[in-house]
């Protein structure tokens, strides 16, 4: 009879071990659902999301328009797009393909992650920031100065790329 409960309470160790280990791995599951490339509003760029040290952050990997257009009034006609509003002077040279445009995000709940920041290059300001993956799997992004209350949202595309075509030379957005 002993031994009855014994196995009985292996079994039911076990069970809780495997119910554990399977919440974790959707738990991780869903904390990447956010990795990849997207497509922000209007198309102007595509963010690639990794894990990095533990948080997730993007950078920009492609632009519609990655030149300066010829009557750009700064005289860069036809030079590549560099974040030339950024407000420490140093960073103005750094070109806009390859920028951290998102960084220090954790995941916080089901589709949520927190605790990020987003920078605008078309400004130069850094704003704090929150995104959720919206249940027709497109990215909500929200930049915000103190509260959420006061801020702007855009809503990001998943990439999907052009089969045969690598991410680098893909024609399309």
């Amino acid at each position: 009879m002993y031994k009855h409960y014994r196995q009985n309470g292996l079994r039911f160790l076990l069970m809780i071990a495997i119910l554990v280990l399977s919440s974790v791995i959707f738990a991780a599951d869903q904390a990447d659902a956010i990795l990849g490339q997207w497509i922000t509003a209007g198309g102007k760029a595509r963010v690639e999301i990794v894990r990095q040290n533990g948080t997730y952050v993007g950078h920009i990997v492609w632009l519609k328009e990655p030149f300066y257009p010829a009557d750009d009034a700064q005289g860069m006609s036809g030079k590549p797009k560099v974040d030339r509003k950024n407000p420490e002077a140093a960073l103005r040279t750094r070109p806009i393909i390859g920028l951290p445009l998102v960084s220090g995000f954790h995941f916080a709940e089901a589709n949520e992650w927190t605790g990020g920041i987003i920078y605008d290059p078309e400004n130069g300001k850094t704003y704090s920031c929150k995104i959720s993956l919206t249940s027709n799997g497109s990215l909500r992004v929200r930049g915000y100065i103190g509260i959420s209350l006061f801020g702007r949202t855009e809503v990001w595309q998943r990439y999907a790329s052009v089969a045969g075509t690598s991410a680098a030379t893909a024609k399309t957005p």
